[in-house]
C-alpha cells in the first residue's frame, strides 16, 4: 500500500481516490497532440472518418448502397475512399487527399512512409501502436476477430496490420495537412515522452491501491465459495435410478432452474454440460444458402446440418414458400427506404400501421417475426428436423458419416460423465432467449453455440443418440444405451423459463406417461424459477409476477428482457452430488465431471482448454463492462443504432460498440454484476490439473496471471488447494 502504515490510513486513501480519475496513459498520438492547439478533435474526426469507411466495407447486407469497394484488400478499399472523401477538406484538412494518393498501394510501405513522417522512435512503436488502436477498438477489435477466425481455419492472417496502417497513415496525413511550427514543437515533446515510456514505469498509486481491494474483494467471494461447500459430501445412492435425465448447459441460468426442476420429483438428474453438446456442427437453415457455426468460437466447425421437413413434398413446399417471403421482405424493405417511394408511398400508408402499432405496445404481438418462424407456418415450423445422414458415406457435401456419428456420440456422453444408468428419458437441453427490439438479443443466447440457440444442436445431438446404428457402434465403445431410452431435443427459453420439447409426437405410447408428468414437472419448475427471478428484476409487488416476467419477453421498450449471464463468478467442475440442493443464485457455471471416468484426463483436458477459457471470457466481458464502461461496454442501450448488421453505434456515428451495454449490468439504482474474477472448482487431482497447465501456455497464462482462479476439489467435496501460479498449489486455511 505505499507509504501507508495502517488499514486505516489505507481505506480513508481508498475513499479519497474515489472522487478523482487515474491519471490517462503518458503516450499521446498526433491526432490528440493537434486537437489540443486547435478547437477541432482531430482523433474524433479521425475515429469518425475510419469508422464510417469501416461499417460500409464490412457490411453484412444492411446498407441499401454499397459504398466501399469491398472486394479489394481492407487497405486499398480504404485508400481508394480517402483519395476522394473531401470530408477532410471541407474541415480544413487542404491537400489531405493529394497526400492519401502518394502513399504506396502496399499496406506494409505505406505504414513506413507514414512513421517515417510521423518520426516515431523504433523501441516505442508498441506503444504508439496500442494507443492508435484504441482510437478505433471497436472496429480493430472486429478486425482482430476476422484474423482469429482465418487462423482457426487454416487461412491468411493480416488484416489487423492493415488496418493499423490505415490509421497511422492518417496520423502522417493529418500532420502534413497541419504542419506548422507550434504544431512540430509539441509534436516533438510528444516524441521525447514517447521514447522514455519504455524505460519508465509509471508511478500510480491510485492503481495499486485499486488492486489490492480488488483482491479483497476476489478473495472474500472465495471465502464465501469456499465455505459453502463445506461438508457437502452425499452418499451417491441417496438418490434413486432416475426416470429422467436433463442435460442443461453449463450457463448460469440453467442453475436456477435445474435446481427447482430436481425439487419437483427426486426421480429427476440433471447434468450440466456445454450446450452444443459435443457437435461443433455448422446449421443451415431452411432455406438458407449457407450456415453458421454452432460450437464455440475456439473449435473450427465440423459437418454441416440442413434443416428440413420429413416428407419430401412438404419440404419443397415450405422451401418455396420461404424464400417468396423473404424475397417479399426485401422488396418491401427497398420500397420503404428508396429516395423516392419513402415519401411518396410509405408516409401515407403508415396509417395502416396504427393497429399494429397499438398491439406491438401492448405486447399482444410481436413487432417483426421471429426469425426462425418467418416464412413458415404454424404446421411447418413444428415439423421441422434435420438431416443428420449423408449422401456420400465418403465425402459428404452435408449430413455425418455413421463412424463420425459414433465417435461424436462417444465423446458427448463421456464429456458428461454419461456412459451408463440411462433414464427412460434423457433431455438434451440447449437455450435461447426470447426478446423483440434487441440488438444485443445473440449475447442472451447460447455461448457455447456461436451465439445461436442451441435448438440445432440438441436435434442434432437427439437425432444421433437415437440412431439404432449409432447405439449399436457404442456397444463396441463399451456404452449401452438400453431400447427404452430416448433422447429428446428440448430448449430452455431462459427469458420465459419455458422448456420447449422437440418431435414429441415421435415418443412411443411405451413413454407417453413419463412424458406427461415430465411436462408438468418441467412447468412447475419453469414457474418456480420465474418467481426466484422476478425477485431480482423488481416484480414481487406486480399483481402477476409470472405473468411480469413473460411479458418482457415480447415488450419492445424494455431494455432489460432478463439479466443474462450478469452475476456469473463461479465455474464448478464437478459431479451434481457436489452442488445438488446448494442455491447457488444463478451465479455459477456448472460441468459435470468424475474424474475417476476419466483415465487418461482427457476429458479434463478438453474441459480446460474450452469451456473454462469460454466461461473466463463471458465472466471478463461483464467484469469490464460493470468497471468501466465507457470503454469496454457499449453505453446506454437506449441510444443504439445497428450498424453493418454485425454491431451497434451509440448514436448517429462514431467507433462500433463493444461488450454490454450499461443496462445489461445495472437496474438504474445499483449493479447487478459484481465485478468478480472467475472462482473455477474442479474436483481432481491436482498433478493431473498441473499437467494440462503445463501442457497448454495459454491456459496456464490465464491461472499464473489471476485472470482466474482455480481451485482443487477433494473426494468428499470439500475445497482444499489453491493454484498458486507457477504449477504449484496451496493448502486453503
Amino acid at each position: 500500500a505505499g507509504d501507508l502504515d495502517t488499514v486505516e490510513e489505507f481505506i480513508a486513501q481508498v475513499r479519497a481516490d474515489a472522487g478523482t480519475e487515474a491519471p490517462d496513459s503518458p503516450v499521446s498520438t498526433l491526432s490528440e497532440v493537434a486537437g489540443e492547439l486547435s478547437r477541432t478533435d482531430w482523433r474524433r474526426f479521425m475515429t469518425e472518418r475510419v469508422a464510417s469507411w469501416a461499417a460500409a466495407y464490412f457490411d453484412q447486407g444492411q446498407a441499401v448502397w454499397q459504398s466501399a469497394p469491398q472486394a479489394d484488400s481492407l487497405f486499398q478499399s480504404w485508400k481508394t475512399e480517402a483519395g476522394i472523401d473531401r470530408s477532410p477538406g471541407l474541415q480544413g484538412l487542404k491537400g489531405f487527399r493529394k497526400h492519401i494518393r502518394a502513399l504506396s498501394t502496399k499496406p506494409e510501405d505505406a505504414a513506413m512512409q507514414a512513421l517515417e513522417i510521423l518520426g516515431i522512435p523504433e523501441a516505442a512503436m508498441p506503444h504508439y501502436f496500442h494507443r492508435l488502436l484504441l482510437h478505433v477498438g471497436g472496429w480493430a477489435a472486429h478486425v482482430a476477430r476476422l484474423d482469429w477466425d482465418a487462423g482457426l481455419y487454416g487461412r491468411e492472417k493480416g488484416r489487423l496490420q492493415e488496418f493499423l496502417s490505415i490509421l497511422l497513415c492518417w496520423e502522417a496525413c493529418l500532420l502534413q495537412c497541419l504542419d506548422e511550427p507550434l504544431l512540430r514543437q509539441r509534436w516533438e515533446q510528444a516524441l521525447t515522452v514517447l521514447s522514455l515510456r519504455p524505460h519508465q514505469e509509471m508511478d500510480n498509486s491510485q492503481l495499486r491501491r485499486q488492486l489490492i481491494m480488488q483482491d479483497a474483494w476476489d478473495r472474500a467471494a472465495q471465502r464465501r465459495l469456499i465455505s459453502s461447500f463445506a461438508g457437502t459430501e452425499r452418499p451417491k445412492a441417496a438418490r434413486t435410478q432416475p426416470d429422467v435425465q436433463a442435460a442443461f448447459c453449463i450457463d448460469v441460468r440453467s442453475e436456477v432452474f435445474r435446481r427447482h426442476l430436481e425439487h419437483c420429483s427426486e426421480h429427476i438428474q440433471t447434468i450440466g454440460f456445454a450446450g452444443f453438446f459435443g457437435f461443433p456442427i455448422r446449421y443451415v437453415p431452411l432455406g438458407h444458402e449457407e450456415g453458421e457455426a454452432q460450437c464455440p468460437v475456439l473449435l473450427p466447425t465440423g459437418p454441416v446440418i440442413t434443416e428440413k421437413l420429413p416428407e419430401t413434398a412438404e419440404d419443397r413446399r415450405a422451401l418455396k414458400g420461404r424464400r417468396l417471403s423473404q424475397q417479399f421482405s426485401q422488396l418491401w424493405h427497398s420500397f420503404k427506404s428508396g429516395a423516392v417511394t419513402c415519401f411518396s408511398f410509405v408516409s401515407p400508408l403508415g396509417l395502416s400501421y396504427l393497429p399494429k402499432l397499438f398491439t406491438d405496445s401492448f405486447g399482444l404481438t410481436r413487432p417483426v417475426p421471429h426469425p426462425d418462424k418467418a416464412g413458415l407456418s404454424a404446421a411447418q415450423y413444428k415439423r421441422r428436423t434435420v438431416g443428420v445422414g449423408t449422401s456420400n458415406e465418403d465425402s459428404p457435401a452435408w449430413g455425418i458419416p455413421l463412424s463420425q456419428q459414433i465417435q461424436m456420440a462417444k465423446n458427448a456422453l463421456r464429456g458428461m460423465s454419461l456412459t451408463s444408468d440411462f433414464a427412460r428419458l434423457v433431455l438434451l437441453v440447449g437455450h435461447g432467449s426470447s426478446t423483440v427490439n434487441n440488438p444485443h438479443a445473440t449475447g442472451l443466447d447460447c455461448g457455447a453455440c456461436g451465439g445461436h440457440t442451441g435448438e440445432a444442436n440438441a436435434k442434432v445431438a437427439a437425432a444421433v443418440l437415437n440412431n439404432p446404428a449409432v447405439r449399436k457402434g457404442l456397444m463396441a465403445e463399451g456404452i449401452d444405451i438400453p431400447a427404452t431410452t430416448i433422447f429428446l431435443a428440448c430448449l430452455h427459453d431462459t427469458t420465459t423459463d419455458e422448456v420447449t420439447i422437440y418431435q414429441e409426437e415421435e415418443v412411443p405410447a411405451t413413454h407417453k406417461e413419463d412424458l406427461l408428468s415430465l411436462k408438468s414437472n418441467l412447468k412447475l419448475a419453469g414457474e418456480a424459477s420465474r418467481a426466484e427471478r422476478a425477485l431480482r428484476m423488481a416484480l414481487e409487488h406486480s399483481p402477476d409476477p409470472d405473468a411480469a416476467v413473460l411479458a418482457r419477453s415480447k415488450d419492445w421498450s424494455q431494455v432489460r428482457p432478463e439479466w443474462g449471464l450478469a452475476g456469473c463468478s463461479a465455474f464448478v467442475v464437478a459431479p451434481r452430488e457436489r452442488t445438488m440442493g446448494l442455491n447457488l443464485g444463478g451465479k455459477a457455471f456448472l460441468h459435470n465431471y468424475d474424474w475417476h471416468k476419466d483415465a487418461d484426463f482427457s476429458i479434463l483436458e478438453l474441459i480446460m482448454t474450452a469451456p473454462m477459457v469460454v466461461t473466463s471470457w463471458i465472466n471478463l466481458q461483464y467484469y469490464a463492462s460493470t468497471v468501466d464502461n465507457q470503454h469496454f461496454g457499449s453505453g446506454n442501450k437506449t441510444l443504439h443504432n445497428v450498424t453493418s448488421g454485425l454491431g451497434v453505434l451509440e448514436g448517429y456515428g462514431g467507433d462500433l460498440r463493444v461488450g454490454l451495454p450499461v443496462q445489461s449490468v445495472h437496474d438504474g439504482e445499483q449493479f447487478q454484476h459484481e465485478p468478480l474474477r472467475l472462482q473455477v472448482v474442479i474436483e481432481a487431482p491436482t498433478d493431473a490439473m498441473s499437467a494440462i497447465l503445463a501442457r497448454h501456455e495459454g491456459v496456464r497464462n490465464l491461472c499464473d496471471n489471476q485472470w482466474l482462479f482455480l481451485l482443487a476439489m477433494d473426494e468428499k467435496g470439500k475445497i482444499t488447494h489453491r493454484y498458486a501460479g507457477d504449477l504449484q498449489w496451496e493448502a486453503v486455511q
